[in-house]
């Protein structure tokens, strides 16, 4: 079974390795980011190397991060006996060892590591390849070069009789001179350096490391002038260096080719140099950029080199040459270098012809080269970014380059790219990451002809896979692959005539296939499902096989021939097209030559003739001249970004017929056409396309017969990035002047807003680097939201990385006015905000006498919370300015000057005393006229009281506990659901993404790779710990993030609840430790850290199986019976108090006189107005109609089981017609501006009274919901009358004075009624099975005793405490208070009100103090007042049993776990929980690390996470979604 399981888990790795569908980060890859700039990078079978500014990497083959070395050290010592010693990461130091060369030593398992030090001083360490931390040796010692950059080479050479050796190749510049200030350096170009102890031993030479002594005398090699080197290599005995040869002549640079022979001893080597110069046509200089070897050839190497010519660095060529030593050139004779210090030969070098200029591009930096099969791989890196792939037949055809890999800026190739061990991974370095990219896009070919048609040598088709992989993916199957050479189709085919008359069909199939597919190879011929060909003949033979077709078979208008070719087990088809070629006549056009090739004819001096006797390649067409006269001028814009442009300009002479632009790379792609719309024949507007790279393209114009005349050139680069948005906000009503930031932005066409729906196009400035735009109005009410910004970019959209945040208008309160001479300085208030306003963005004009005067802004200030800008008005009139008007954006504000005031204030004062004066006289007189009258009301309020008192206490007498007894079935909420209101009750969002889709919980989910590898790091009891105390130490963390990180924790880690518990144990015992010393009563009281939250999930996911078998029916019957005895009586639809409720707060006192009421409810059947039989239904003459029909359809699925339609509308038969009930109509009763709900009153429905319930359809116009009006309770009133000022009188029975204190009796009558519910509720919580409690209150109550014990607590009251804190406190109270965690139900404020008073009596009963109630004790308190000692007694009888009980075995607990783990297995996304858990690493990342280091973390630890960072950073970086 183990082994099956380990089969699956490989087998899914792989599948996420190779598979797109299974893996993101497969297609786009993935890389590896460094601290500083990468200054070299270096590949074995198992590992990646990389040397930056301070550190040294080692990387496996995934990029994932093994180990990391600190270049940073103290060096001790002066000159050549100072020495380096790395220090730890935050120690002292004074000095940084770079490494200027880096050379894995696969024989010697050792990395050969050399630099230089701060001081320039020269150093060499041997690193273990699997362990770089370990060295093997140092020294002080320079090898290579001394400086960074530097034009100079390493690598290893191998010599039989003497092992490997270290040959450096150093740059030679008059210009640059050695900064070595410990050591002198000679003037050699090339060094021979040991690398093992005695290496080259003999005649008493000491031949340590590194030494450059050879048997007899130091080799000496040097240049006649400066010279940079470029690559290095060894091929058998032959080492070869490429060098460039800087001249100060114009167009004098050499690039320069070495052949040296590695002999026995260093001398002779340096002597054995020949040398020849590389030629590259077309061009006045040139210099090498980039240079590879054709890896994989066994005979005659190859060698490819980008090329800079005529000194731009830009333009680059990439060249193929044959670089066989020439043994005639004579050795070390050479114009440009010696073994010698002055012999110099004149003679000019031999030089080097090329085999062919491959490739043609503006700035590639780096090539690698590889054969596959016949054809040669070549990976190209550009200085913008891109890794491009071309195939080389062996004619040295060059295929349409593919793009691999495209950064989104313009980031530099390295010069150097490796493949990995199994060749199917690129391994390139850019500034500062690595990125390994797939050398094939095998796996998006799905079909035959696309996997053939991209001509990749690395893909074939697998016929038992049934896709395209790589050769080595296909074993012990039938694959079909391309041929060694380029061809355009994948079956060709030819017409030829006889000598007989007869006509010769000839079929090719341009296919490689395995030998046992090639054997049984068949072609069928049919033309109208007739066979075609005549029997006589030899049989076909891979690849070819022929029809004979009879005279006159070929109609004169050509036929249709359907072939079907049989390849083993696989079948192609394609139909042929052919004709007479004789037929095929008129002028000698290129459309007429393109026909006559692709009807398997040739053409020939002008006539489309039969194959024998012509070309049959379509190239011969190309040459053809067009008689159309039409020229191309200019294309506007010619450089886009890959995402293209839409409505381009072509302009030029002869456009009118033109109906398409073309546009072609110049080699052997498909070609991309856009159609044109307004053409004027000296103008046409087209849309260009996108294009996956960034590269220079030849566009034509396509006339209607296909052929494409006309030259012009289209640049595509880098697509705009937006970075920043200044400012980030904006006023309500728009019109501010932003300013985006980034790069390449001259190639957006709009900025838009995720607000608005129009597309901003008019920019008021527009660079590379900037775009300022006036931004769109807010289009709704103001407020504060934010605004996401996004650059349109032809037919895409790219998001900024900043938003834009709207807050309302500024708000300009005054100004004033004061008189500087002849000017007038105005100072304008305005509040402060979040707007930071500039000078610039407001502007102002004085008014007087209707003329307008220019105020000139000078200054801005803030003081007090207010913004002050002052500005002056030159020149102004000798006057006050009253008015001032006041612009930003596009909006005016008048203001008024506020110093005018003083008088009418004064004024004001003065009359204040009158009109108090008048007040009292008027006030006395209507006194004693309310006097009278209230005496009189008084009497009546007597006589209202005392009836409400009477009945009062006769519903406290009448009271009985009639309510149900048995609700049938409990809507129970699954577990999952459960939980998850638990884990996340005031987060819905993260609630959603933490449950599982359907689909996943029957289905074992598995984690990509980053979720693995944090999924693996929480599982680390040290780490998630220390993790969890970081973060929590942070000041930003709140205490919704502690209960977040909680939840998430519980749901990813819900599979082992073992581990789970360990890690709440453990952080329960930091927090009591860190408790002990304050105060331990207040320990687990509130929800203050993680812990305390992840205490509360625990007991949730323990306890639920006990909650739905003990306690859930119980709950359930409690709030039924709250329901229902609360609808006895009135219920105030605004305010939604009841008058029979357990809460004093939801009490609705202000009642006025009801009476129950029986209703017949017919329900409508049918379409033909037929009803059912009447339904009795319970309601109140109170009732509102929204309240009616809320209780037509309760006691509707009561009787029936189920639900009736929703939503519905009411009528009252009314005189044998029925009438529309509405809660608001045309009658309503209107108090001031409030308007009054219509009752059963207000209709006058009687008893016994027949409604009709109808069922509207989604069609219907929507029933108005008076709810979802925001100012509800400020529009409408129920029970409780509006607070305005009207006669009473027009409303006789609402106006008695209600008194609170009276109804407090309905609070007793409802507890009476639902006091069996309430202890049967209580003790089925505290009430223990079989004298046994549930395993995981047994559990964690023994785990607070042992704490206490070790705590040395002997106060019996703090662990009653401790405990009441973590089961009743943590969760009874809140599923007490929350039914609809548990059941699928929706709570009433009312129904929350009296839960709240209950669940206070539930907590009462575990509390230890004694209360003292008097009369003004609160009515939740008095309530229960009497049954909480009886509870207190029961509570404590249940905490002795719990102690009492055996303990709960270890082992048996453990299996409790597991069983609940296994039980809602796949219930929740975990991959999605571990994802927010790293966003919350991501956030506190170094915190977490130096946490980690505080509490003595092992380095495999620390390791792990920032390998998990890695990951999730390259998951981020995927461009393929």
């Amino acid at each position: 079974m183990k082994v099956r399981l380990m089969m699956l888990l490989l087998s899914i790795v792989l599948i996420s390795l190779l598979w797109p569908e299974a893996s993101r980060c497969s297609v786009a890859g993935v890389n590896f980011t460094v601290v500083g700039d990468i200054r070299h990078f270096v590949t074995t079978p198992d590992a990646v190397y990389i040397a930056a500014a301070d550190r040294l990497y080692q990387l496996n083959r995934n990029l994932s991060l093994v180990r990391t070395v600190n270049q940073r050290g103290v060096l001790t010592g002066k000159s050549d006996s100072a020495q380096f010693y790395r220090v730890p990461e935050k120690a002292e130091w004074n000095a940084t060892f770079s490494v200027n060369m880096l050379l894995p030593f696969l024989e010697n398992k050792t990395l050969i590591s050399c630099g230089v030090t701060d001081k320039k001083c020269g150093y060499c360490e041997l690193l273990a390849l699997t362990n770089i931390s370990r060295v093997v040796y140092r020294e002080n010692i320079l090898v290579g070069p001394s400086r960074y950059p530097s034009a100079s080479v390493a690598f290893l050479v191998s010599v039989a009789s003497r092992g490997v050796y270290i040959m450096t190749a150093i740059e030679q510049s008059k210009n640059k001179t050695a900064e070595n200030m410990c050591s002198s350096l000679k003037s050699e170009v090339l060094y021979l350096y040991d690398t093992v102890h005695h290496q080259d031993k003999k005649a008493g030479n000491q031949g340590d490391i590194f030494s450059i002594s050879g048997d007899s005398a130091t080799p000496v090699f040097r240049s006649k002038g400066d010279v940079d080197f470029v690559d290095g290599f060894q091929i058998d005995s032959i080492i070869y260096l490429f060098a460039n040869v800087p001249s100060s002549v114009a167009g004098g640079n050499k690039v320069r080719l070495l052949w040296l022979q590695a002999k026995p001893n260093k001398v002779d080597t340096m002597k054995s140099f020949r040398g020849s110069s590389l030629i590259i046509p077309g061009g006045k200089g040139s210099s090498l950029v980039a240079s590879s070897v054709v890896s994989g050839r066994v005979h005659s190497p190859l060698w490819v080199g980008v090329f800079s010519m005529d000194g731009e660095p830009s333009n680059t060529k990439l060249v193929l040459f044959n670089i066989t030593p020439d043994l005639n050139i004579k050795e070390n004779d050479d114009q440009d270098f010696s073994t010698s210090t002055t012999t110099y030969n004149p003679t000019k070098p031999r030089e080097l012809q090329p085999q062919k200029v491959l490739f043609k591009k503006t700035s590639m930096t780096s090539v690698l080269a590889v054969t596959q099969g016949a054809w040669i791989v070549v990976f190209i890196g550009t200085g913008d970014g891109q890794l491009i792939k071309l195939n080389v037949d062996k004619n040295y055809h060059t295929t349409c380059p593919t793009l691999l890999h495209r950064t989104d800026g313009d980031s530099k190739v390295f010069p150097r790219m490796h493949l990995d061990a199994g060749r199917q991974h690129l391994y390139a370095a850019f500034s500062k990451t690595v990125q390994r990219v797939g050398v094939s896009k095998c796996h998006t070919h799905t079909t035959l002809q696309d996997c053939w048609s991209a001509q990749d040598p690395s893909c074939v088709w697998c016929h038992a896979k049934n896709r395209c992989t790589f050769k080595d993916e296909c074993p012990n199957s039938s694959w079909l692959s391309i041929v060694e050479d380029y061809q355009p189709k994948m079956i060709s085919y030819s017409v030829e005539k006889q000598s007989d008359g007869r006509i010769s069909l000839n079929v090719h199939a341009n296919v490689a296939v395995d030998p046992n597919t090639s054997s049984n190879f068949a072609c069928n011929f049919l033309a109208s499902s007739v066979e075609l060909c005549e029997r006589e003949g030899l049989p076909p033979k891979f690849p070819e096989c022929k029809c004979i077709l009879s005279k006159g078979t070929i109609p004169s208008q050509g036929m249709s021939v359907a072939l079907k070719v049989k390849l083993g087990s696989m079948r192609l088809s394609e139909t042929l097209k052919i004709m007479t070629c004789s037929d095929i006549k008129g002028s000698p056009t290129a459309a007429l030559c393109q026909h006559c090739i692709e009807v398997g004819c040739a053409w020939s001096n002008g006539n489309c003739s039969w194959a024998t006797a012509g070309v049959v390649s379509d190239r011969v067409c190309q040459t053809i001249q067009s008689a159309t006269m039409l020229s191309i001028s200019s294309v506007t814009p010619s450089v886009v970004s890959f995402y293209g442009h839409n409505r381009a300009v072509m302009s030029g002479y002869n456009l009118g017929q033109v109906v398409g632009v073309r546009v072609q790379t110049g080699m052997d792609c498909t070609p991309q056409e856009s159609p044109v719309w307004d053409n004027t024949g000296q103008e046409l507007l087209f849309h260009i396309p996108a294009n996956e790279g960034k590269w220079t393209v030849g566009l034509c114009a396509v006339l209607p017969d296909a052929s494409c005349h006309g030259n012009s050139t289209l640049t595509y680069v880098s697509s705009p990035s937006c970075t920043a948005v200044t400012p980030n906000t904006t006023w309500s009503s728009g019109k501010r002047k932003i300013t985006l930031l980034g790069s390449n932005l001259e190639f957006v066409d709009s900025v838009l807003h995720s607000h608005a729906q129009q597309e901003v196009s008019l920019f008021t400035d527009r660079s590379s680097q900037n775009v300022t735009y006036h931004i769109p109005a807010s289009q709704s009410a103001p407020r504060v939201f934010t605004s996401i910004v996004s650059l349109k970019v032809a037919n895409k959209s790219l998001a900024c990385l900043q938003s834009i945040t709207y807050y309302p208008e500024p708000q300009f309160t005054s100004f004033t006015s004061t008189r500087t001479g002849d000017n007038v300085r105005i100072t304008i208030q305005k509040k402060a905000d979040h707007l930071d306003m500039s000078l610039e963005e407001v502007s102002a004009v004085g008014v007087y006498e209707g003329k307008d005067y220019l105020c000139i802004m000078e200054v801005k200030e803030t003081s007090n919370q207010t913004d002050f800008f002052i500005c002056e008005i030159q020149s102004a009139p000798d006057a006050i300015f009253r008015q001032l008007k006041v612009k930003y954006g596009e909006k005016t504000v008048m203001l008024q000057n506020t110093s005018h005031l003083f008088a009418l204030t004064l004024l004001v004062f003065l009359l204040i005393p009158a009109i108090i004066l008048v007040v009292v006289l008027v006030y006395r007189r209507q006194q004693q006229q309310l006097t009278v009258k209230m005496n009189k009301r008084m009497e009546n309020l007597e006589l209202d009281v005392r009836n409400d008192i009477r009945q009062g206490f006769v519903d406290l007498q009448t009271e009985k506990a009639d309510l149900m007894e048995n609700v049938g079935t409990i809507p129970f909420l699954d577990y999952k659901h459960f939980a998850s209101r638990i884990f996340f009750p005031e987060n819905e969002a993260l609630m959603a993404s933490c449950m599982a889709d359907v689909s996943q919980v029957t289905v074992k989910v598995h984690l990509d790779e980053c979720c693995q590898g944090l999924s693996k790091l929480i599982q680390d009891q040290h780490f998630l710990t220390s993790m969890v105390h970081a973060v929590e130490e942070q000041k930003s963390f709140t205490i919704k993030d502690k209960c977040a990180l909680a939840s998430l924790l519980t749901v990813a880690l819900h599979s082992n609840l073992s581990y789970l518990t360990e890690v709440m144990e453990a952080l329960l015992k930091d927090l009591m430790q860190k408790n002990s010393s304050a105060q331990p009563k207040m320990l687990l009281r509130r929800t203050e850290c993680t812990v305390e939250k992840l205490l509360t999930n625990w007991m949730s996911v323990c306890l639920y199986g006990f909650l739905r078998e003990s306690v859930g029916q119980h709950l359930f019957l409690l709030v039924s019976a709250l329901t229902q005895q609360m609808s006895r009586g009135p219920v105030d639809r605004v305010t939604e108090k009841a008058l029979y409720t357990l809460s004093e707060d939801w009490l609705l006192w202000q009642a006025q006189d009801f009476s129950p009421l029986r209703l017949k409810a017919l329900f409508a059947v049918g379409g033909d107005g037929e009803v059912s039989e009447p339904l009795e239904v319970s309601a109140l003459s109170c009732d509102t109609v929204e309240q009616v029909k809320e209780k037509v359809l309760t006691t509707f699925e009561a009787k029936f089981g189920f639900p009736y339609n929703r939503p519905v509308s009411v009528e009252l038969d009314k005189d044998g017609s029925f009438v529309a009930l509405e809660e608001v109509d045309a009658s309503s009763h209107v108090v001031g501006e409030v308007t009054m709900l219509n009752t059963l009153k207000h209709y006058k429905v009687p008893d016994g009274a027949t409604i009709k319930v109808l069922s509207r359809s989604p069609s219907d116009k929507p029933l108005q919901t008076l709810k979802d009006d925001r100012d509800f309770s400020g529009k409408y009133f129920h029970l409780i009358d509006p607070d305005v000022g009207e006669d009473r009188g027009k409303s006789p029975e609402r106006k008695k004075l209600q008194l609170k204190e009276v109804h407090l009796t309905k609070l007793l009558s409802t507890k009476v009624a639902v006091h069996s519910f309430v202890e049967n509720l209580f003790r089925s919580i505290w009430g223990t099975l079989q004298c046994r409690a549930p395993p995981a209150v047994k559990y964690f109550f023994d785990f607070l005793d042992a704490q206490a014990d070790n705590m040395k607590i002997l106060d019996a009251d703090v662990l009653h405490i401790w405990k009441t804190n973590s089961l009743p406190l943590r969760f009874w109270v809140n599923i007490l208070k929350n039914p609809q965690f548990v059941f699928d139900m929706d709570k009433s404020p009312q129904l929350d009100g009296c839960l709240s008073v209950i669940a206070q009596a539930f907590m009462d009963s575990f509390s230890l103090s004694e209360t003292q109630l008097g009369k003004h004790a609160p009515t939740n308190k008095l309530l229960y007042a009497k049954d909480i000692p009886k509870f207190k007694q029961e509570v404590k009888d249940y905490y002795r049993q719990i102690r009492d009980q055996p303990p709960c075995a270890h082992a048996d607990f453990h299996g409790f776990l597991h069983e609940e783990s296994k039980k809602h297995e796949n219930e929740f996304n975990e991959a999605a929980a571990l994802k927010e858990i790293y966003k919350i690493i991501h956030r506190y990342f170094s915190e977490i690390v130096e946490k980690l280091e505080q509490n003595g973390a092992p380095a495999e630890l620390k390791e792990q996470l920032h390998e998990v960072k890695k990951m999730f950073e390259g998951l981020k970086s995927c461009s393929w979604s």
